[in-house]
């Protein structure tokens, strides 16, 4: 069992990582960490966690802890997920794990320094939904890809919400921006060579509420919006020249209609239904990274793979400021 710790009482942790890695086979909640103890204490309480420290150090100097879920502010992420390599810790660190991809190879870095594994909580890139996508464009079930459509969007202007403040990293491309990006990519195996993007700023909060990209993919090209200010949607539709995928859930598990994946011939007079229930995507992650800091052979979601994500999110913001197609 791996032993896992919490840095941080936010609230991604305590709805998502903590039930599942509850739930897991081969991982236990070890311990809660928070710059205020009567905090850690107080969610250990509740959880049923073994340990609470009143510092992430202290979390991190523990004999008792494997490794440590990192969930704090995204400004945060490069800066712990180093200090918990070099504390000999296996890390998985909530999305995305860096502002900028050239960050994301200093983690690498101590990563390989200090032999540890170290992932990026790409949850998606665990649910079998997108394997069975990703397996369907690869034995041409729709054809030639000539087209991907995504969309991802919630309503909230909160200034005191890390997603609205800036300098702990908040805006629409960090936080869901990176989603129609990686699962395009994971999907397809492909990268994107470049992108043109109009991004649209919060005058007051100075965060990015709205993107429209263009992407271009050997082949194939993509379109999709993000927004922290617009009513909640979700979508990825993969169209070939024999029919269209599409997910009803894509990105958040079991979300309105539940986790289905729907192949449309060209003539749209046929569907094929592929349906997932009973599954949380939290637990398959948290299963899989246990399997593999167990040195079992398990693919992960690498940190290769998140400077390459990044390096599209990175190629948006310029695009978006320069008003020109930018390389990735």
């Amino acid at each position: 069992m791996l032993k896992i710790g919490i840095l941080s009482t936010a609230k991604i942790g305590r709805e998502h990582l903590i039930p599942a890695i509850q739930a897991a086979s081969n991982a236990s909640l070890a311990g809660i960490a928070s710059r205020k103890l009567s905090s850690a204490k107080k969610l250990a309480e509740q959880t049923g966690a073994p340990l609470s420290f009143g510092s992430y150090e202290d979390m991190l100097a523990s004999d008792e802890i494997d490794a440590v879920y990192i969930p704090l502010p995204t400004s945060h992420h490069v800066e712990w997920s180093i200090k918990a390599a070099n504390a000999g810790k296996h890390v998985l660190c909530e999305k995305p794990i860096a502002l900028k991809a050239t960050d994301i190879k200093k983690i690498i870095a101590a990563r390989d320094k200090n032999n540890v594994l170290v992932s990026e909580a790409f949850m998606v890139t665990y649910h079998p939904q997108w394997h069975k996508v990703r397996d369907l464009l690869a034995k041409g079930t729709i054809g030639k890809l000539r087209h991907i459509d995504g969309s991802f969007a919630y309503f909230n202007t909160d200034p005191k919400n890390m997603r609205n403040r800036p300098e702990l990293g908040g805006g629409a491309l960090p936080d869901i921006g990176v989603y129609p990006t990686v699962t395009a990519r994971f999907a397809t195996g492909l990268e994107p060579t470049r992108v043109q993007a109009n991004v649209d700023f919060d005058p007051k909060m100075n965060t990015d509420r709205y993107a429209n990209v263009e992407a271009e993919f050997p082949g194939f090209n993509m379109t999709f919006y993000v927004s922290t200010q617009m009513g909640n949607r979700q979508s990825m539709v993969f169209h070939g020249d024999k029919g269209f995928i599409e997910l009803s859930a894509p990105f958040n598990s079991n979300l309105y209609e539940g986790d289905e994946v729907r192949v449309h011939n060209s003539a749209h007079n046929e569907t094929r239904t592929y349906r997932y229930t009973g599954l949380n995507q939290y637990v398959l992650e948290i299963e899989a990274f246990a399997k593999a800091a167990a040195g079992k052979k398990q693919t992960i979601f690498s940190l290769e793979e998140s400077v390459l994500n990044q390096k599209v999110i990175d190629a948006i913001y310029k695009a978006g400021k320069s008003g020109r197609w930018q390389k990735v």
